[in-house]
């Protein structure tokens, strides 16, 4: 076996094209847009590389691509806690072991050069709103940006030392089922509150709403572990770039005396129309995209992220935003289902408002963390979230 650094169009080619042989029988698998993983590593369009830096590696075996890897060090972040911490992601590989250590001793190699004591992963070299975990449990398709790997990738992760660092857990709701009686009503009586009031998102707004989406974010997700601030054009260029999957009334926001205080981001599900397009998003792909989106065949929406300020998060806001919803699915029966993704094992308050909502089980993902000092008997140590982090309501 070979391992080879991606560093030509055509290693470049081979390391999206691996996973069409890794996923050749199955199913449920949907390729990812060679455009969202290529803007990921190009130092034009991922700021990242201004404090970090990343890496690709190809796996060959007789002159064929059997596994792939990409390690990453945000210098910004990395070395904040003990220990300091890279990433690993966009790994696939083959059913072997003696496959995926190779690519996993490249990253550790590299990233041990890059002075850190351990490596996350499968992780992604930006927001974790994508690419994010090792699927565990609820092997079926994918909704848009959400890791899927085939079920062995646990075993060849596990067997090299990655230990479970906190699980995230995707439900679903069946949106022709109504909500609980009980749900609605504290809803109702949360937004008789003097002041409080709720707004959808408009295109003719948005640097608005990409300023109030930053206010409420930087003040919400600070006690967070690795926490850095967001900028308005930061925001307003994702939200541009998801415009074929964006209606305005899937975004809203909370505002209290005129202050914003919370919002809820959804998008609807492009993975049920890009399952066609062999992730090639070229000129005819994307008025296809377009005339789905007419046709209404996108019938799943995702909650991407909800955040609320934190003096604010005991008012019952959370339920607020949901509540706007009612009016946008009635108007919309084309949408039957909502995908509440993800939320990690250090939010209990969020997945007990998903079950107050009467959601169902959809998929369990995993982040691991692997300690280059395998001696070190205190991993639990590095697991701890920090108290305030556990008291947010927010969806990552």
């Amino acid at each position: 076996m070979q391992i080879v650094e991606v560093v030509s169009p055509n290693h470049i080619k081979k390391f999206l094209d691996v996973v069409d042989y890794i996923y050749r029988d199955d199913i449920n698998y949907v390729r990812p847009l060679d455009v969202m993983i290529e803007e990921i590593f190009s130092l034009k369009t991922n700021d990242l590389f201004k404090n970090g830096d990343a890496i690709r590696f190809l796996l060959f075996d007789d002159n064929k691509v059997v596994g792939r890897i990409a390690a990453f060090v945000n210098r910004k972040k990395a070395f904040l806690n003990s220990p300091s911490v890279g990433g690993v992601g966009f790994f696939e590989c083959v059913n072997n072991q003696e496959a995926a250590n190779e690519l996993f001793n490249s990253a550790k190699q590299w990233l041990t050069i890059q002075g850190v004591e351990a490596m996350d992963g499968p992780i992604n070299f930006g927001e974790n709103d994508n690419f994010w975990g090792l699927l565990v449990d609820g092997f079926t398709q994918p909704g848009f940006g959400m890791q899927y790997n085939p079920p062995y990738y646990r075993q060849l992760f596990e067997n090299y030392g990655f230990k479970i660092y906190y699980e995230q857990i995707t439900n679903h709701l069946n949106l022709k089922k109504p909500f609980p009686d009980r749900f609605w009503k504290i809803a109702e009586r949360v937004m008789q509150k003097p002041g409080l009031s709720f707004k959808h998102f408009k295109w003719s707004d948005i640097d608005k709403f990409a300023a109030d989406f930053v206010e409420i974010y930087n003040e919400a997700w600070q006690f967070h572990e690795g926490f850095s601030s967001m900028e308005p054009s930061h925001i307003a260029n994702i939200i541009n770039k998801a415009k074929p999957f964006v209606m305005e009334d899937l975004i809203w926001f909370a505002y209290y005396n005129g202050e914003p205080v919370g919002f809820i981001v959804m998008f609807l599900d492009a993975n049920q129309v890009i399952k066609m397009f062999n992730g090639k998003l070229n000129f005819i792909n994307k008025l296809r995209l377009l005339y789905y989106k007419r046709r209404k065949l996108m019938t799943r929406i995702r909650v991407t992220v909800l955040g609320v300020k934190p003096k604010f998060q005991k008012m019952g806001i959370e339920s607020c935003l949901f509540y706007q919803y009612r009016d946008v699915v009635a108007q919309n029966p084309h949408i039957v289902e909502m995908e509440l993704s993800w939320v990690g094992d250090f939010n209990p308050k969020m997945r007990k408002l998903e079950d107050a909502m009467g959601s169902e089980f959809g998929k369990k993902h995993i982040t691991y963390r692997y300690l280059f000092n395998d001696s070190r008997d205190d991993f639990k140590q590095f697991s701890v979230i920090p108290m305030n982090t556990k008291e947010m309501i927010v969806n990552k």
